[in-house]
């Protein structure tokens, strides 16, 4: 395809506006000729401020104007609108990148991807922190055997409730959960290969919402280590980490910070190892402050956005190959696992 891919954004809110567009903008790879939201004032203002040519309110995209003009659609709207506006998008032709959760059911995510087939277009999903600066310094660390045999995997969410979080989160299933959940899944199906899942319990939260206060759950892998996941919706704090042990050393993803920091194995766990750990964690820490904050102040800090675009792009040129790690089966897989999650829970009342 010669050219920028020209493409539309549909949905305005907080991830299109702070992720979507700037890095679209800046890859040159992208021609954003406009923006569709359910709030037309919205979409006018987004379009005015960044001199976008189109923009509208609308929610059949075969009744926008200027949708004739686009090669792709970029869907960034609450997940119960996903399934629809992607099969509109790929009925008309035009190849999808959408944000995750991919679907609201297995049938959804099935369908839509026998729809791409179908069309013979892309259908991509913003599985974005497996492309983060630290996620990609772990797997580096692996690739060398700087971790040594990889002795397990947790992935651990901590949720504070008071955060800016989407207005429609307690609409989904487990809530905030089926929201947030693939972007742990994916980090850890990135380390550990196809994950199966083995066992999950949830415990109710205290205030009666849809989003439980615990969810755990462990699953099997190729990897043949424990591989766990758990995610606390009730803490004081906001922290989401990746952390990968091996015989060698430890590695931990910082995800919020895209910060990536490497623990040798301490052995006797003396008083001289011990402070060898914490000299290390601390320099680490804050010398990647530096070469992550300052990016984050700045607002260049895409947490792996702008590889998930880049990909898009070479796919929609031919290179398909790019697109395995955020293509339609990968989404598809990461919803199952969710689903299974959901099945296998069981809600039990802390004594």
């Amino acid at each position: 395809m010669p050219g920028p891919v020209k493409t539309v954004l549909v949905g305005c809110g907080w991830v299109g506006q702070n992720r979507h567009l700037p890095v679209m903008r800046k890859s040159g790879r992208f021609d954003v000729i406009g923006v569709i939201d359910r709030r037309g004032e919205r979409a006018a203002d987004v379009a005015t401020r960044l001199q976008l040519k189109h923009h509208a309110q609308a929610t059949r995209l075969a009744d926008v104007p200027f949708i004739g003009e686009a090669d792709a659609i970029v869907i960034a709207t609450a997940p119960m609108a996903h399934h629809d506006i992607a099969t509109q998008a790929l009925a008309l032709g035009k190849h999808v990148l959408t944000e995750k959760p991919f679907t609201m059911t297995l049938a959804e995510g099935e369908d839509l991807v026998a729809a791409a087939q179908a069309a013979q277009r892309q259908l991509a999903i913003v599985h974005n922190f497996q492309f983060a600066r630290s996620t990609r310094r772990l797997m580096a660390d692996i690739a060398s055997d700087r971790l040594g045999t990889i002795t397990g995997i947790d992935a651990v969410q901590f949720g504070n409730p008071a955060r800016r979080l989407p207005e429609w989160y307690e609409q989904l299933p487990l809530g905030l959960f089926y929201d947030e959940s693939p972007h742990l899944l994916y980090l850890m199906r990135a380390v550990a290969g196809e994950l199966f899942l083995r066992s999950a319990m949830s415990l109710p939260g205290s205030n009666g919402a849809r989003t439980p206060a615990r969810i755990e759950a462990w699953f099997d892998a190729p990897l043949g280590c424990p591989i766990r996941l758990g995610c606390n919706f009730e803490s004081p704090v906001s922290e989401w980490y990746l952390m990968v042990c091996g015989r060698k050393a430890m590695g931990i993803v910082d995800v919020f910070r895209d910060i990536y920091i490497r623990l040798p194995n301490d052995g006797a766990h003396d008083t001289r190892s011990v402070l060898r750990t914490s000299i290390s964690a601390t320099l680490q820490h804050w010398l990647q402050h530096v070469t992550s904050g300052i990016p984050h102040l700045t607002g260049n800090l895409f947490y792996g956005n702008d590889e998930v675009f880049g990909r898009f792009a070479s796919a929609i040129e031919g290179d398909t190959q790019k697109l395995e790690p955020i293509g339609a089966q990968r989404a598809l897989e990461i919803l199952t696992l969710q689903h299974a999650i959901i099945d296998a829970c069981e809600t039990r009342v802390p004594a």
